[in-house]
């Protein structure tokens, strides 16, 4: 038996070093593939885990004289302060809606985009219209709400026609109720198309027999998308929705933050500006950044749920 048992471990040891061996050598034949890799990694590093040092700030009470170490630990002191503040639930759910809404409504689009571009044959159409579909993306942000401020001031193109036919203008950038409706759909409008080039490159390895023999089987369009096309794409859908359910809480700042005006500020006052407001303006790094910290562990419990769902609907078809 004691033969045996040193047998065994022998061949275990000599599986081990066979499998250290063999990466080795992947790594030796692909070593340029790491070597693009790496810049990448090295800025990942640098920029995205090196800061994750700071969030211990979110436990004490920071003094920028005293340092990080120096300061004194102060526990869930600034995680109960949020909590139990008057503007906490507003803001949380000024956040949570603001993405849910557009995560539901916007990621249907590039889906729509992708399979009606799929359909164009012209080449040259089909370039143009992606060429008007995906300038948006590059716009500036604050171009993007100079224009919303332009074309819905109360003078603006849209009012025009209102006022037209109401006799009174609306104003659209300081009435609270229609703040989210402006933030979500120009969200759409501008990041629609570049979203859905992944979904046309998936599209671009249909064979094109599938649809002609589904053509021969009686098969209309309709049909042939939803049989063909989509199942094609099911698995990227997938992964993009998992993403997006997971920084379903991190809006970005920088559209809420210029299209806020104090009129509007019920229903545009999010986390990312509460942050930057008590944090920057009003100098209270722990506590902005223990509010920072709530909204990353809740987007990191969405993430995981929102996996753990999908790979059991799509039967193991998850992001990792």
């Amino acid at each position: 038996m004691a033969n045996l048992a040193k047998a065994a471990q022998r061949n275990v040891a000599l599986g081990e070093q066979r499998t250290i061996r063999s990466k080795l050598d992947y790594i030796r034949k692909n070593y340029f593939l790491y070597v693009l890799l790496a810049p990448a990694l090295i800025l990942t590093i640098l920029f995205k885990y090196v800061p994750m040092y700071g969030a211990i700030i979110a436990f004490k009470d920071f003094s920028p004289l005293k340092g990080i170490w120096g300061s004194d630990w102060v526990g869930l002191k600034y995680f109960t302060k949020f909590l139990d503040s008057p503007n906490f639930t507003d803001i949380f759910f000024n956040t949570l809606k603001l993405s849910f809404y557009g995560l539901v409504l916007g990621f249907p689009v590039p889906i729509l985009l992708a399979v009606m571009l799929n359909q164009i044959r012209k080449a040259g159409l089909k370039k143009n219209i992606q060429l008007v579909l995906y300038a948006p993306n590059f716009i500036s942000v604050v171009v993007i709400v100079g224009m919303l401020f332009i074309f819905l001031s109360p003078t603006g193109p849209l009012n025009q026609i209102i006022a037209s036919v109401t006799g009174n203008p609306v104003i659209f950038m300081t009435e609270p109720e229609y703040f989210r409706w402006i933030y979500i759909l120009s969200g759409i409008w501008q990041g629609a198309g570049w979203s859905s080039i992944i979904y046309v490159a998936a599209l671009a390895n249909v064979d094109p027999e599938l649809h002609n023999a589904a053509s021969l089987d009686g098969a209309n369009l309709l049909q042939r998308i939803w049989h063909i096309d989509l199942p094609t794409i099911k698995p990227i859908m997938a992964i993009v929705f998992i993403l997006a359910a997971g920084g379903i809480m991190s809006i970005g700042f920088e559209k809420a933050y210029l299209m806020q005006t104090s009129m509007n500020l019920p229903t545009s006052e999010i986390i990312p500006t509460y942050v930057y407001k008590v944090g920057l303006q009003s100098g209270n790094y722990a506590y902005s950044a223990a509010v920072g910290l709530f909204n990353s562990v809740i987007n990191v419990v969405l993430l995981l749920t929102v996996n753990f769902i999908v790979k059991k609907l799509n039967e193991g078809e998850g992001l990792y």
